[in-house]
């Protein structure tokens, strides 16, 4: 069953429709989309969202709970925190502690402070090589008398660490084409489905119109969660029933995004270690269904990455980028006890563009990815601080 869900507002607003709909898509996607007959079979899924879309009438009792939805989602937007700076958010992790407590313990200028600097960015997942290579190119200058005092050398790592991420620092434009259609993926427990609902938050503040795709039917939760997040963001989520196929599901939400002008189509799918081939195998299958529809799609294959994974980063995001042409990254959880070097470790290895970061639970948490800033909240502000 394909279902069309979107919270309703005051305004005539997508519902579910209380007679069921079956699929306009026949088994064969990918067959029906490469036949003549293709767009008038397009018609006719268009014509069934349409039909289940179809809004029905309020009633003062409906109008009533929904104004009163409005409020209590207003209050609760006004009593969040004002947005804490790159450096709060990163002060707790495990790469932002050490730096500070090196240089609190060493204050001078010497190899010393160099072997434990060596020491804490390897402990910190930047990688052997990148961490030895820096170090030792910090040594020369500092044996050619180039740094004044430890002060300079923390100005000298930090253009060091900022030069590593800015070739990465790359943000996401979704304006064109239309829809521009984000498939996410990565393995259980990353945030994706909560990625997802923030890039659906920050899209929609835009001005965006937006649609998910209810992708991940392998855990029935993922379903009703990404359905939570779009009534939360009133955005519409299509879905079918638990354990569909998942290309089945992608490819009626694509239907359904050209057929209603969506400008972004975010698509969510089953979580999966990068050692399961059957699941792997089911998002290369995902990208030749879509493609079907849209030779250019997806236009972005978004990997959300857990910060706290460290150097096994580095092989599920080989794994991904082999199966699926992954083009961008989003590295989550990034406040807690995640040491943050990865995030050199992948931008050394792969060069991939890190699109967002997580800095905390709520939407606006989930930040463009900014060298710089990450870099100053990783560094204490001076010697001694």
């Amino acid at each position: 069953m394909l279902k069309f869900w979107k919270k309703k507002t005051t305004e005539p607003a997508a519902t579910e429709s209380t007679e069921p709909v079956e699929s306009a898509v026949p088994e064969d996607r990918a067959n029906r989309a490469a036949d003549p007959a293709s767009a008038e079979a397009g018609a006719g899924i268009a014509e069934a969202l349409s039909e289940t879309a179809a809004p029905e009438p309020e009633t003062p009792e409906i109008e009533a709970e929904v104004e009163e939805a409005e409020v209590v989602e207003a209050a609760r937007d006004a009593q969040q925190p004002a947005k804490r700076s790159w450096r709060e958010r990163l002060s707790g992790s495990g790469f932002a502690k050490s730096l500070t407590s090196l240089f609190v313990r060493h204050p001078k200028l010497d190899d010393d402070l160099l072997d434990e600097l060596e020491t804490a960015l390897i402990t910190a997942d930047v990688g052997v090589d990148a961490s030895t290579r820096l170090v030792e190119d910090l040594r020369k200058r500092m044996h050619k008398r180039e740094f004044a005092d430890a002060g300079v050398l923390l100005q000298a790592l930090r253009a060091e660490l900022v030069a590593m991420l800015k070739p990465v620092e790359q943000p996401l434009d979704v304006a064109t084409p239309s829809p521009f259609v984000i498939l996410t993926v990565g393995i259980n427990g990353v945030g994706k489905t909560t990625t997802i609902g923030k890039l659906a938050r920050r899209y929609a503040d835009e001005g965006r119109s937006v649609m998910l795709a209810a992708g991940d039917t392998f855990r029935a939760a993922a379903v009703e969660q990404l359905k939570t997040w779009g009534e939360r963001n009133k955005v519409p989520v299509v879905s079918q029933g638990q354990d569909a196929d998942s290309a089945s599901v992608i490819f009626d939400a694509l239907q359904a995004a050209r057929s209603r002008g969506a400008q972004v189509l975010v698509a969510d799918t089953a979580g999966r270690l990068h050692t399961q081939g059957g699941l792997m195998d089911e998002l290369g299958k995902i990208v030749r269904v879509m493609k079907k529809l849209d030779a250019s799609a997806p236009h972005e294959v978004l990997m959300v990455i857990d910060g706290t994974t460290g150097q096994n980063a580095i092989s599920q995001v080989r794994q991904f980028r082999d199966t699926a042409g992954v083009t961008g990254l989003v590295v989550t959880k990034l406040d807690g006890t995640a040491k943050g070097g990865v995030m050199f470790a992948l931008a050394r290895e792969f060069g991939l563009p890190i699109r967002y970061v997580g800095l905390g639970e709520t939407a606006t948490d989930l930040r463009v990815f900014d060298a710089e800033a990450f870099v100053d909240g990783l560094l204490p502000a001076s010697i001694g601080s």
